[in-house]
């Protein structure tokens, strides 16, 4: 039982290890080959958005507005990526259990 108890403290350990690691990522997502470009955290803050001045036509607004959709779009998706690629590991649980 002891064992058991000090495998749950080990992945308790890991698992709080590789959030922090998360929070602490700076992901970035972008659009329109790098024309809009927007950064973020890996829990789910965006910190930044960057555009580019080319982009910018008060005659089509809606391009830009697709690439920024886009590029959060590509952020959520780099972010989800991260989280699975630092907890999957630890998603199998614990040996002996299940």
């Amino acid at each position: 039982m002891a064992g058991l108890l000090a495998q749950a403290q080990e992945m308790q350990a890991k698992l709080l290890a590789a959030q922090q690691e998360i929070a602490a990522a700076v992901v970035t997502g972008q659009a329109g080959n790098g024309l809009v470009t927007v950064t973020g955290n890996g829990t789910g803050d965006v910190t930044g958005v960057n555009i580019s001045p080319e982009v910018v036509d008060p005659e089509d607004v809606e391009t830009l507005q697709d690439l920024l959709l886009g590029a959060l779009a590509d952020l959520a998706t780099k972010r989800d990526a991260l989280s699975s690629e630092m907890l999957g590991p630890l998603a199998g649980g614990m040996p002996g259990l299940g």
